[in-house]
């Protein structure tokens, strides 16, 4: 074997190793970026999750908002991506409790009543104004003592929560909005930036409030970080004083 074949084949298994190293380190670093989104959506491969749908509450019958289904559709692009399964309930047929299994429960606690539940049981510190009646306070959010009114269409709240009560238990995601495209941006807030809330929350619980700025204008996708509310989210308010005689 002369020089110049001997440095083709030199070159040649250099340029394989190389190759087969460069493999190597983008497949162990697309697993490991993988394990840690299983991690925060406690879905690890072949796992089982719930979907919790709510129903639109400005019909009569039972129906699910074109925005509420298009979260649907950006939480069901998450639960695939970790490898996992999905189930998909309505919020008046789901009859368990949580911690077996990662829920993501979607819509406010006016039309989804799963939703109520979590918010009576986990987050004390929040009260939100159901009242079916047109009036400034219409689905406000009081939290702590902060009051977050809407303006439809131009400035409405959303809060995103990952609940859990410790240990191996499944995380329970929440999705409360004042109107129905809050949610779908709360849920495509995630979906973008699930990564910085793992580096900065872990595994832990937290619950964040989001602004939708002019979602008349630009849909779901202009969102405004308001605050972290964790603490005051699992903080009980404080009791009503009676109405003096």
């Amino acid at each position: 074997m002369n020089d110049d074949v001997r440095n083709i084949v030199l070159g040649l298994v250099a340029t394989g190793i190389s190759a087969s190293l460069g493999w190597l380190a983008r497949t162990y670093l697309w697993r490991r970026k993988l394990r840690r989104k299983q991690a925060f959506f406690g879905l690890p491969e072949n796992s089982e999750s719930l979907l919790v749908v709510n129903r639109d509450p400005a019909t009569a019958e039972p129906a699910v908002h074109r925005f509420d289904v298009f979260a649907l559709l950006e939480l069901s692009a998450l639960i695939k991506d970790c490898g996992a399964n999905l189930q998909m309930v309505t919020q008046d047929a789901t009859h368990q409790g949580f911690g077996e299994r990662t829920e993501f429960c979607v819509g406010g606690p006016a039309s989804n009543r799963r939703m109520l539940a979590h918010m009576a049981a986990m987050l004390p510190g929040i009260r939100v104004n159901i009242d079916p009646e047109p009036g400034p306070d219409r689905g406000a959010f009081q939290i702590g003592g902060e009051r977050y009114r809407m303006e439809p269409g131009f400035t409405e709240y959303v809060l995103l929560a990952r609940l859990s009560t410790g240990g191996q238990t499944r995380p329970v995601f929440l999705f409360c909005g004042q109107r129905a495209i809050t949610n779908q941006a709360a849920t495509r807030y995630l979906a973008r930036n699930h990564e910085r809330l793992h580096r900065k929350h872990g595994n832990n619980s937290f619950v964040i409030l989001l602004k939708v700025v002019n979602s008349q204008a630009y849909g779901p996708d202009l969102v405004e970080l308001v605050a972290d509310v964790t603490r005051a989210a699992q903080t009980p308010l404080p009791k009503p004083e009676p109405a003096q005689p």
